[in-house]
C-alpha cells in the first residue's frame, strides 16, 4: 500500500521539454514510473526519447489525459507560468498535481491552491521534492535509491531533511515520503499526509519533519492527539535559527516565541510524539519504536 502515488499512477510532466523536466523525466522512469507523456503547447505531438521509452508531448494536460489516462501530473515549468499550469491541470480534472517549481509568488500559490481544492485536485507544493513510493513510483526529485520499499511513512517541509532520513533508515524502508514544500502555503499539510499514513494499512510509525515558522506543527500535534494513534517520531529543523530571521525557505521564520523549534518540539511530545534533536537521533527514535536495534 502507499498514499497518493502507486505503480498504477499515469504521470505527465508539465515542463518535460525544459532541462530540468527531462533529467527528471529520466529519472523518474528509471525509478519505474509510469510516465505518460509530456505537455507543452509548442511541441504537442513530438515525441522525446529516454533511453528506451519514447514519451509524447501533449498540447494541454487534457489532451494528454485523454489519450493516456493519466492521473497525476508533475509540474518543472518557471515561476512565472506556475499557476497557469496548476490551473490548467485542475480543469482538466487531474488527480493529483505536483509542483516543483520555487519561487512562486505567494499570491499565485494562494489562487491556485484554492482554485485546485475546489476542483478535487490534490496539490502536494509548491517548492517540493515531490513524493516517492518505493519500489512503485516516484513523482518529483528525490532520489529513488537511497531507501527502499517498507513500513515508514514520511511528511517532511524539507527536501533535504527528506533525503537524510530515508537513508537513515534505509534498512527498514518506507511506504511513501512526501516533500510538502517549506513556503507559507502549500497545497497538502502535515495534517493531510498525517490522516493519509494513519489510513494506510502498511504505514506502521510515521515520520513528520518540520521546521521554524507559522503554526503547522502545532497544528499537527493537535491532530495527533485527537486523530492518530500509529507512533509517530519527529524532528524539527531550526534549533539554531536567530529571531526574526527568514532561514531557508520562504514560510521559516521566527518571532518571538511563536513559531520556534522549542515551542513545536514542546508541542509534539505533549501528545506522545518521540522529538529527535538531531537526524541521526530521530532515526534512532524510529528504531527504538520500531523494536529495532540500531
Amino acid at each position: 500500500m502507499a498514499i497518493y502515488l502507486t505503480k498504477e499512477s499515469k504521470v505527465l510532466v508539465q515542463g518535460m521539454t525544459g532541462g530540468e523536466g527531462m533529467k527528471h523525466t529520466r529519472r523518474m522512469l528509471a525509478a519505474g514510473t509510469d510516465v505518460v507523456g509530456g505537455v507543452n503547447p509548442r511541441k504537442a505531438g513530438r515525441t522525446v526519447d529516454f533511453d528506451d521509452r519514447a514519451v509524447p508531448v501533449f498540447g494541454t494536460v487534457a489532451d494528454g489525459m485523454r489519450a493516456t489516462g493519466a492521473d497525476v501530473t508533475v509540474v518543472f515549468v518557471p515561476p512565472a507560468f506556475a499557476k497557469a499550469a496548476v490551473v490548467e491541470a485542475a480543469d482538466a480534472g487531474i488527480a493529483l498535481a505536483v509542483v516543483i517549481t520555487e519561487g512562486i509568488p505567494v499570491h499565485d500559490s494562494v489562487a491556485f491552491t484554492s482554485y485546485a481544492k475546489e476542483r478535487g485536485t490534490r496539490v502536494i507544493g509548491p517548492n517540493c521534492p515531490g513524493l516517492i513510493t518505493p519500489g512503485q513510483a516516484n513523482a518529483g526529485i528525490i532520489p529513488a535509491d537511497i531507501t527502499k520499499p517498507g513500513r515508514i511513512g514520511l511528511v517532511s517541509k524539507s527536501g533535504t531533511l527528506t533525503y537524510q532520513l530515508m537513508y537513515e533508515l534505509r534498512d527498514i524502508g518506507f511506504s511513501t515520503c512526501v516533500g510538502i514544500g517549506g513556503d507559507p502555503v502549500v497545497g497538502t499539510t502535515h495534517i493531510d499526509c498525517l490522516a493519509a499514513f494513519q489510513d494506510d494499512p502498511d504505514t506502521e510509525l510515521i515520520v513528520l519533519i518540520g521546521e521554524i515558522g507559522g503554526d503547522a506543527e502545532e497544528r499537527a500535534a493537535a491532530y495527533i492527539r485527537d486523530h492518530v494513534t500509529k507512533p509517530v517520531v519527529g524532528y524539527i529543523a531550526g534549533f539554531t535559527a536567530p529571531e526574526g530571521r527568514t532561514m531557508g525557505h520562504a514560510g521559516a521564520i521566527v518571532s518571538g516565541s511563536s513559531g520556534t523549534a522549542a515551542a513545536k518540539q514542546g508541542a509534539l511530545e505533549s501528545v506522545g510524539v518521540g522529538v529527535g534533536s538531531t537526524p541521526t537521533e530521530t532515526a534512532r527514535l524510529v528504531l527504538d519504536r520500531l523494536g529495532v536495534e540500531a
